[in-house]
């Protein structure tokens, strides 16, 4: 049997890899080897982000803040955990995909550190829309739902996404992690589907739609404009299909 890495399916370092390759934690005894061979953990690195920014508001809800406060505390530490990486390719997709009248100048303007109108206006919305969501589930007592399902869910369809689109250009960090085998990301799903049901219950499979929906739009939109993913498209991915889940899970779990 190959003692190669990459020659194996699943490598138990795998969950390691997968958070430091989607967050800022610094994790001993990781990698960065495998790249996309490790997405069937990533799933894994949503529920650890989830679970570190949830027990930060548990903490602040025993010591009296308000859900809202302690719903924006989970949002800004999860961002501080990822680095933003997520946000980050949310704002540089809205500022590309519409910015731009061709491909080259797209990705031209995705590239750019530089944010626009419209990605300063997609992170507004979306991230607006989250807080009101994620307030509206803690106030309802499901605390450990929104900040665990939506984590793992968008963890998976990233890697959804990752496996079914080609490369949109010849480098960038797509390219470099490489992509998903399909085995790697049905495990990805199912890791992220089970987590959903056993927290959430009948409400986690309308979640799982919500999410499977919009990694579908975010799919087909990356198609037409630019032909095919980067690791914007990827954070937008994560963004987009987390807060397709939590208000998914809002509709079904708040009174």
């Amino acid at each position: 049997m190959s003692r190669d890495p990459e020659a194996q399916l699943f490598h138990p370092r795998d969950p390691l890899r997968a958070l430091v390759l989607l967050t800022r934690l610094p994790v001993a005894g990781a990698d960065g080897q495998r790249g996309a061979a490790s997405a069937w953990a990533w799933p894994v690195a949503g529920l650890v982000v989830g679970g570190l920014a949830g027990g930060l508001a548990w903490l602040a809800l025993l010591v009296g803040f308000t859900p809202a406060m302690a719903a924006g505390l989970a949002l800004g530490a999860g961002m501080v955990m990822t680095g933003a990486l997520h946000e980050d390719g949310l704002a540089d997709c809205a500022d590309g995909f519409w910015g731009g009248h061709a491909v080259e100048r797209r990705l031209e303007i995705m590239k750019d550190s530089r944010i626009g109108a419209y990605g300063v206006l997609a992170l507004i919305f979306t991230t607006g829309l989250r807080w009101l969501a994620l307030t509206a589930l803690i106030e309802a007592g499901a605390l450990w739902a929104a900040v665990l399902v939506p984590a793992a869910l968008s963890r998976a369809a990233m890697a959804g996404v990752m496996a079914t689109l080609p490369f949109a250009r010849e480098d960038g960090l797509a390219r470099h992690v490489g992509r998903p085998a399909t085995t790697a990301t049905g495990v990805a799903f199912v890791l992220a589907a089970l987590a959903t049901v056993g927290l959430s219950g009948i409400a986690g499979v309308a979640a799982i739609v919500a999410t499977t929906g919009a990694a579908i739009g975010v799919t087909m939109l990356a198609r037409a404009k630019i032909g095919g993913q980067t690791g914007d498209v990827l954070g937008a991915t994560q963004q987009l299909s987390d807060l397709s889940a939590l208000l998914a899970l809002a509709v079904f779990v708040s009174p």
